[in-house]
């Protein structure tokens, strides 16, 4: 199931000021209409970070992935060099 996401960062790290000033937790996940195991796992990742702090993560998670779909095909074709001389035709 793909699950369309709602909120931007920027957004997020709103909601996690708004509870930071001391409106309840629960008030805002109804104000703002998500849960509270959501409002846990962005407290968890974007906890105490600026706007711009969570778009650098952002980006730095985006090119590990990249970089880590890059390892995975090397190595793969690397495995197949190395197979393909063993390998009677």
């Amino acid at each position: 199931m793909d699950i369309k996401k709602q909120f931007t960062e920027e957004q997020i790290i709103g909601f996690l000021r708004e509870a930071e000033a001391g409106i309840p937790v629960a008030e805002l996940c109804r104000k703002h209409a998500f849960s509270e195991a959501n409002y846990d796992l962005w407290r968890s990742k974007f906890g105490g970070m600026s706007v711009s702090e969570a778009k650098r993560l952002k980006e730095l998670e985006t090119e590990n992935a990249r970089l880590k779909k890059l390892l995975a095909e090397t190595m793969l074709e690397n495995e197949i060099a190395k197979e393909a001389p063993r390998k009677k035709w």
